[in-house]
This record gives C-alpha cells, sequence and structure tokens, in this order.
C-alpha cells in the first residue's frame, strides 16, 4: 500500500484531466532560458560548463550531442546520489551541495544544456509510487501514492531528444546487454540512462530486452511536455507536500541511494 498523506493537497484528480492536459501542451517549446531551477547563470554552473567543454574538447566531443554525453558523466561523478525530496532546488545549489536526488541531477544536466545553447524541455508523467519499492521494501506504506516526474527532452539534431536516448536509440541501448534498470542499489534514473533503456512508452521493437526496458505499465499518466520544469512543478506541485518535504529532507537529503534505502520515502 502507498501513502495519500504525503501528497500535495492541491493536485487535482489526474485521472480525469489526462486528456485535456496531453492536449494543453502538443507543441510545447523548449527554451535556452534560465529558470529559478535551471540557474545556468550562476558562477557554480558556469565553472561545470567551462569543465564539460574542457573535458569534451580532449576527448574530441564536438557536437552538442557528444557535449551533453561529457556532462553527463561528469555530474554523475561530482554529485553524488541521494533522496533528497525538494525538486525545485536549484541547480546551482545541487552542485555546490554536492548531493542531489534524480530529479535534482537532472535538473543540472538541464541547466548545462542551455548553458551551450541547446533548447531542453520535460516531460510531465505522474508514476505508479510502487515502482520505488524495491528501495524501500520495509516502508512501503511511506512510499507516496504517485511520484511526478520531469523527463528532460533536448532540441538535438533538430527533433526532441528524450534523456533516455541521449546515448543511443531505445533498440541500441536495450541490445548492450548490461541488464535493465530495477529501480534498487545505488543506481538512479540518471545513471542508468547512460547503459540501457528506459522506456515510458511501451515502444515497439525495443531490442531483444525490450520487455525489460518497457516501463510504460507504471505511468498513470502523462501530462504532456512543458517549458521547463519550473512550469511543471507550478502546474502540478511536487511529489511531497510541503510539510513531508520539511521533515524528511534534512535525512533523505543526505541518504545515499543504495544504502539502506528501504530507511525513507522514495524520490524520482
Amino acid at each position: 500500500m502507498t501513502s495519500r498523506l504525503l501528497m500535495p493537497c492541491r493536485r487535482a484528480d489526474v485521472r480525469t484531466e489526462e486528456a485535456r492536459m496531453a492536449e494543453e501542451t502538443v507543441g510545447v517549446d523548449g527554451s535556452v532560458q534560465p529558470t529559478p531551477i535551471l540557474d545556468w547563470e550562476h558562477p557554480a554552473l558556469a565553472g561545470l560548463v567551462t569543465s564539460v567543454r574542457r573535458e569534451a574538447a580532449a576527448r574530441g566531443a564536438t557536437s552538442p550531442r557528444a557535449l551533453l554525453q561529457v556532462a553527463h558523466g561528469i555530474i554523475a561523478r561530482r554529485v553524488r546520489p541521494v533522496y533528497s525530496v525538494e525538486e525545485r532546488r536549484r541547480a546551482s545549489h545541487t552542485l555546490r551541495l554536492g548531493r542531489g536526488s534524480c530529479s535534482q541531477r537532472m535538473a543540472v544536466l538541464e541547466s548545462v544544456a542551455r548553458a551551450v545553447g541547446v533548447p531542453t524541455r520535460v516531460r510531465g508523467l505522474l508514476v505508479d509510487g510502487a515502482f520505488w519499492y524495491p528501495r524501500f521494501p520495509r516502508f512501503k506504506p511511506l512510499v507516496p501514492e504517485h511520484v511526478l516526474l520531469a523527463w528532460p527532452e533536448f532540441l538535438l539534431e533538430q527533433r526532441w531528444v528524450p534523456i533516455a536516448e541521449l546515448f543511443g536509440s531505445l533498440s541500441e541501448l536495450s541490445d548492450f546487454g548490461g541488464g535493465a534498470f530495477t529501480n534498487q542499489g545505488g543506481e538512479t534514473l540518471f545513471d542508468a540512462v547512460a547503459r540501457t533503456a528506459v522506456d515510458w512508452d511501451g515502444t515497439p521493437g525495443c531490442g531483444m530486452s525490450g520487455a525489460g526496458c518497457d516501463l510504460s505499465a507504471q505511468v498513470l499518466v502523462d501530462f504532456g511536455h512543458f517549458g521547463s520544469r519550473d512550469e511543471l512543478f507550478a502546474r502540478h506541485g511536487q511529489t511531497l507536500c510541503w510539510p513531508a518535504r520539511r521533515l524528511g529532507e534534512p535525512v533523505l537529503g543526505r541518504w545515499g541511494a543504495g544504502a539502506r534505502a528501504d530507511a525513507g520515502a522514495a524520490s524520482a
């Protein structure tokens, strides 16, 4: 059983709004502009971008996609995965802390993308809280009923590329043989996309291990696209209500992913 007590009080009955929201967000454009969350003009982000450009140049990685792949690797090394629940945290703050949730680490990558001129947007997915049960086997009643996931997309090669395809097509990634993402241990969604396919749509022909990469059954509602994660959270709120975030962040915000992960509530 998941918990309804931790959910934002102002979120609407999402199942009845799915069609309307999807229609409203068709054709949403992204942007390279900074936002309160994606504050890429901050000196901390500027320093990260310099490091990314330097490492990319040393590797001969010249394309925007290759640059973002390098950025992903640097962020994975510099920002330790934890179960932070404050999803509107500024990317610069996450970077300076050196730790962040999956969602917060994605926000850092989005910030780098915007800083180097690659527009970004996000897709809002409401995911079944049971998807996080493997991380919290002894505390299932504390796992939120729904988790709101901001899934980034980048405008590369004149098309919107979801973060799941930043390192290759879903078919290519699923054929790497590294195994499907299981949402347990130390690997988060942010880390997984660099080695395996993560598919929220049930895409046909997702490689030999397609069944393992298909997470579409976990998606309760697809809210469509938003110009930024700021817009998504402003419209639908964060996964946890303010009192739960206030009480949980001091502990979960330092708790490393995979390290006794059953001791708290879930974070994307």
